[in-house]
């Protein structure tokens, strides 16, 4: 009997045993199967972070509505068709559409009686100075005259027509240009009068986005309708742009725009446009 008991309990100490080890190892199992889980989903958050992280680097460039950079203006030069083109257009390619729209410029004109200056701020006329710019590296201006010059109404001396054919500041058939025309900006609806003494705007066909090369430069308060671009403010010459229009004019666009060619000659040696400062 003590010897059938004593191997019942050999029997029972070895099924605990095996049962013991049994789960001893299912345990160590689980253990290694929980480390492999846990080591996996660091691995993929490590991979989500990195991923975030650089989504959100990739967004720190900043760019417009429109496509362009911040700090950048997308300007649309439309295109002369060639077949519509009078002989007084001058063929000078496109600007770049994409330009800058910080910075200032300055316009200077060197004249044969001598430099009129301006401030261009290209933050208010991005495209306006760029296609100027533009013109002035094709030296575009370069000995043309001032072709007009109003002195009742209006004060204000008209320049930019290569031809020197203008007998407006409308740019329609028969007056010099660029191939190309822009939309027209700053416009001084909310100022009065829109033109005073020292801005230099631009001149158009009246139409929208016929906005060319020619300018005027306003030597006394102009109560024109707000239609043209501002482009800068004269810093310096003014003396001589009032000096021509002391000197009159021949009233030859009187019963037309108004005005006529200035008695005293104003023609343009060089116009330049300095790089963007600021």
């Amino acid at each position: 009997m003590t010897s059938d008991r004593e191997r019942q309990r050999a029997a029972a100490r070895a099924r605990l045993e095996k049962e013991m080890a049994e789960r001893s190892a299912k345990a160590r199992k689980r253990r290694q199967t929980q480390a492999i889980i846990g080591a996996a989903a660091v691995l993929v958050l490590v991979v989500a972070g990195t991923v975030w992280l650089v989504s959100a680097l990739g967004d720190d460039e900043p760019t417009d509505t429109a496509g362009a950079p911040q700090g950048a203006a997308q300007c649309a030069f439309t295109e002369v068709p060639a077949d519509q083109r009078p002989p007084q257009i001058k063929d000078v390619g496109l600007p770049k559409n994409q330009q800058p729209n910080s910075g200032t410029q300055t316009l200077t004109i060197d004249t044969n009686l001598g430099p009129i200056t301006a401030k261009v701020d290209r933050s208010k006329v991005p495209c306006t100075a760029a296609s100027f710019t533009h013109l002035a590296e094709k030296n575009f201006f370069d000995n043309s005259k001032c072709h007009r010059l109003v002195t009742e109404g209006i004060k204000v001396l008209q320049c930019g027509d290569p031809s020197a054919t203008g007998k407006g500041w409308r740019e329609t058939d028969g007056t010099g240009g660029p191939s190309y025309r822009l939309t027209e900006e700053n416009l001084p609806t909310d100022q009065r009068p829109p033109y005073p003494e020292g801005v230099i705007a631009m001149a158009n066909s009246g139409q929208p986005g016929s906005t060319g090369s020619q300018f005027f430069i306003v030597y006394g308060d102009s109560p024109l309708d707000p239609n043209y671009t501002v482009l800068g403010t004269v810093t310096g010459g003014m003396d001589i742009v009032k000096q021509v229009a002391a000197a009159g004019d021949d009233k030859a666009f009187a019963q037309q725009a108004g005005g006529g060619h200035p008695k005293k000659e104003v023609v343009i040696e060089d116009l330049t446009m300095s790089p963007p400062q600021g």
